[in-house]
């Protein structure tokens, strides 16, 4: 049988260094496509390193939400008894409400978030609810502001209105909250691309920095927990039940 004309040396030898080099690239590829996705999954680090994915970043901001709520509670059973409080501790928190929820975290949601579900479609009636409730939610803070000092609060009829006002506001926040945390924003990596998903979260962080400044988030806790101090409710333990058993 007739044997086949053998490649020369020289042509195995490119053979070899062309698959070398095919390895060599293929290695790099494959290297430069994880650092590429390590850098997309920290995509969304705060300075300490911490990764904070939107939802998580915005329900955070719900539970400064929550101890403020129960601050207002708090006033508000002071105003029914009559007691005597700190009604400074009121106007600071109603201030908080403004700076950090409703026009911080709320326009987070409502230029952020509300636009991606409308424009996709999904949840669009509970969306339309969340935003006719924060134009509320701002209405009600706007005249607590107005009515938290001690002059109009020693009248009869102001503080009538002021328990009225932390009743409804709490009324309302509660379940929109609850909502959103348990509906809507588990529901966004639903209607993101994960690339648009990290880049939400540089966007809060960002945003975050440059209107609280490098404490941003932890800043906001520390003013909130001396609110809950003055007002004797800090203390995370009177909270306990005290169950009785045999």
């Amino acid at each position: 049988m007739k044997k086949l004309n053998q490649p020369p040396h020289s042509t195995f030898k490119n053979v070899n260094e062309d698959r070398r080099k095919f390895m060599k690239n293929g290695l790099f590829l494959s290297s430069f496509a994880g650092i590429a996705g390590l850098s997309l999954l920290s995509g969304c680090e705060d300075e300490a390193g911490e990764d904070v994915a939107p939802p998580e970043d915005l329900m955070r901001e719900h539970g400064v939400l929550n101890r403020i709520l129960l601050i207002y509670d708090t006033c508000r059973i002071h105003l029914y008894n009559g007691d005597s409080f700190n009604v400074s501790v009121l106007n600071n928190s109603a201030n908080i409400i403004r700076n950090f929820i409703e026009d911080y975290h709320e326009k987070l949601e409502e230029n952020y978030l509300f636009p991606r579900f409308e424009n996709a479609n999904v949840l669009t009636d509970l969306v339309g609810i969340l935003r006719k409730q924060h134009l509320a939610g701002r209405n009600v803070t706007a005249r607590i502001i107005q009515l938290a000092n001690i002059n109009s609060l020693t009248e009869e009829e102001n503080a009538r209105q002021m328990i009225e006002l932390l009743q409804s506001f709490n009324n309302m926040y509660r379940p929109h909250e609850a909502r959103e945390d348990t509906v809507l924003f588990p529901a966004l990596r639903k209607i993101v691309s994960r690339n648009e998903f990290y880049a939400l979260g540089e966007d809060f962080e960002k945003k975050e920095r440059e209107l609280f400044g490098q404490d941003g988030f932890e800043g906001i806790v520390e003013k909130v927990a001396a609110l809950e101090k003055q007002l004797g409710i800090y203390d995370l333990s009177q909270f306990t039940p005290q169950i009785l058993t045999d």
